[in-house]
């Protein structure tokens, strides 16, 4: 379901300017739950939605919300079957809303950070499977057994305050936001490879050139164009894009199509490596790399960090910090 706005293009009409400062005393004396109820609403586009997520039934977020516009005396939220769309008044209240929610995260995080075993759920979000990563959260689990990880594998580019994430591990330059903070983990790389079955069809392709005679299985990127080969050997470098026999948006995905003999794929080496030991994939051009990518931990920079984010980052940042993972 989708969340819309009803504004002007000036910001709030002034008609409803005069409502919301008559309004603003009545959401101080508002029960906190309820404001951080409508927050809820608004971030999740529905009211079952947010009931899941709170783990209380729809009619309570119904009657909750109901009651809270009529303390107000204006809806907040019109809703139709389609979508729920946020009124003048509702964005002003949400302003409210998110105040008390930063509050609430704050003081929570505060004594998180005071509990001497870190706890919790940490919410991960990571643009690609990265193959370096999996064996590194099974030992991170195992050294904290009091939280949770929630992992989200997504190629759209996801809002870590806005969608409640704790840290996102992003590859390449990263965007200037001054709400965010970033720790470098370390430098990825990777190469080219093929099963022996395409190999043994297609022929091994001797120099970089020839890969332009060759299938290619390609990841894509966020706008669905399929990721640039760059590769170097030294002070050499070769960019190109071999004609394209699959592409997607799933790493895995690729790995496996090019390891039922697809064609010629360009991996990180961490997640080509299980389907190497298993005979499934083979080194292309092996003196021939890609560039290294830096790969970033990112996290919200104006809030008190939680000590399973603190714990997350260190951990990471000691066991890959400072090195190229081949």
């Amino acid at each position: 379901m989708r969340v819309g706005y009803r504004s002007h293009e000036n910001g709030i009409h002034p008609s409803t300017a005069a409502k919301v400062g008559r309004t603003r005393q009545r959401v101080m004396q508002l029960k906190p739950n309820d404001l951080l109820l409508f927050a809820r609403v608004v971030d999740e586009g529905s009211f079952s939605k947010a009931a899941q997520r709170l783990a209380v039934p729809v009619s309570t977020v119904s009657r909750r919300i109901t009651a809270l516009e009529t303390a107000l005396g204006e809806r907040l939220i019109l809703r139709t079957t389609r979508k729920l769309t946020v009124t003048e008044l509702g964005q002003a209240v949400l302003e409210h809303a998110r105040q008390v929610q930063q509050s609430a995260e704050a003081a929570g995080a505060l004594a998180d950070n005071r509990k001497l075993e870190p706890a919790g759920r940490l919410r991960i979000t990571m643009a690609t499977d990265l193959g370096l990563m999996a064996p590194f959260l099974a030992e991170f689990l195992a050294r904290y057994p009091a939280i949770v990880l929630e992992v989200d594998v997504s190629a759209r580019f996801v809002d870590l305050i806005g969608e409640n994430f704790d840290v996102a591990l992003r590859l390449g330059a990263l965007k200037d936001d001054a709400t965010l903070a970033a720790r470098h983990v370390c430098d990825v790389c990777g190469g080219l490879y093929a099963s022996p079955a395409y190999l043994k069809k297609r022929g091994t392709p001797r120099d970089p050139n020839a890969l332009l005679e060759h299938h290619a299985v390609y990841a894509q990127r966020r706008t669905g164009q399929p990721l640039e080969w760059l590769l170097q050997r030294g002070k050499s470098r070769w960019e190109g894009l071999p004609p394209a026999r699959v592409m997607g948006n799933s790493p895995d995905l690729v790995l496996r199509m090019a390891a039922n003999g697809a064609g010629i794929v360009l991996a990180e080496h961490g997640s080509a490596e299980s389907y190497v030991k298993a005979g499934q994939l083979v080194r292309v051009l092996p003196e021939w790399e890609i560039q290294p990518v830096p790969l970033s931990a990112v996290f919200p920079g104006r809030r008190l960090m939680p000590a399973r984010t603190r714990a997350f980052i260190d951990a990471l940042v000691d066991k890959f910090g400072g090195s190229k993972r081949a």
